[in-house]
């Protein structure tokens, strides 16, 4: 007696055997948000670059806009975007927004900080007293007066702040500059958080806004993990790919760490 296959072949009706396909595992979604924090003279909208290649590796990602008035104003605008995280955050200041970082990176919130050519006072230190001690030889930034608040020289923007970026967005970045407030220029830190957050430092090693040197020795003295990039003080905007290699190390730092 034929066999129950043999008799569905003889039908046409053996069924197709069905093959389940089993999807490749999933990219572990990362356990931290980043928050950008701009310097002076500009807006978030520099962080464009950076935003864009962590967002493509599954970040969420905010960016402060500050006013840059006071320190304590721009503090808290950060405050406000770091509450309203879900995640653990990575807080990373460029320049002035270093200044920041420092201040608010003591939010329970904040797993770690990363420093973009940046500030990184120690406590009781301002932009105006770590300027008033400057680097022997190292260029003067060319900041004038503007109405009570500070700006950069429109005609030395580009040589200065931002060397290795197109001349056209350079020119609109001069031309488009948020002034920056004498008081944000003053303003002190009360307990600087690399004291207790791990830390990352990129030194801009063609820097004429804040000197190399000084870069280096704020960075070693937070005890941060240092890179040097061959960029100017916008190395943000230059080189966004070094700038979000560096910001997802700390992060995938910090998570490992935190399963040990």
């Amino acid at each position: 007696m034929a066999s129950l296959s043999e008799q569905l072949l003889g039908a046409g009706l053996l069924l197709p055997v069905i093959f389940t396909a089993v999807p490749p595992a999933a990219a572990a979604e990362p356990k931290h948000s980043i928050v950008l924090v701009h310097g002076a003279f500009v807006d978030g909208s520099g962080w464009q670059g950076v935003y864009n290649i962590l967002k493509k590796d599954g970040y969420d990602v905010s960016i402060v806009q500050n006013p840059t008035e006071t320190l304590a104003g721009d503090v808290s605008a950060t405050k406000q975007v770091i509450a309203s995280q879900n995640k653990p955050v990575i807080l990373v200041g460029h320049s002035y927004g270093g200044m920041v970082i420092t201040e608010t990176g003591n939010d329970p919130k904040v797993a770690a900080l990363v420093y973009i050519a940046a500030f990184a006072p120690d406590a009781g230190e301002s932009v105006a007293s770590i300027n008033s001690k400057p680097v022997s030889g190292a260029p003067v930034a060319p900041i004038v007066p503007m109405n009570g608040a500070l700006m950069v020289d429109k005609s030395k923007f580009h040589d200065s702040f931002a060397a290795d970026v197109d001349p056209q967005i350079t020119a609109f970045m001069a031309d488009s500059q948020t002034p920056w407030g004498e008081e944000a220029l003053k303003g002190t830190v009360s307990t600087p958080a690399w004291r207790l957050k791990p830390t990352w430092y990129i030194v801009t090693a063609q820097d004429r806004m804040i000197a190399p040197d000084a870069q280096r020795m704020m960075a070693k003295r937070a005890g941060a993990a240092v890179s040097e990039a061959q960029a100017s003080h916008s190395v943000y905007v230059s080189q966004p790919e070094t700038v979000a290699k560096v910001i997802k190390s700390a992060a995938e730092k910090v998570s490992t760490s935190a399963l040990r």
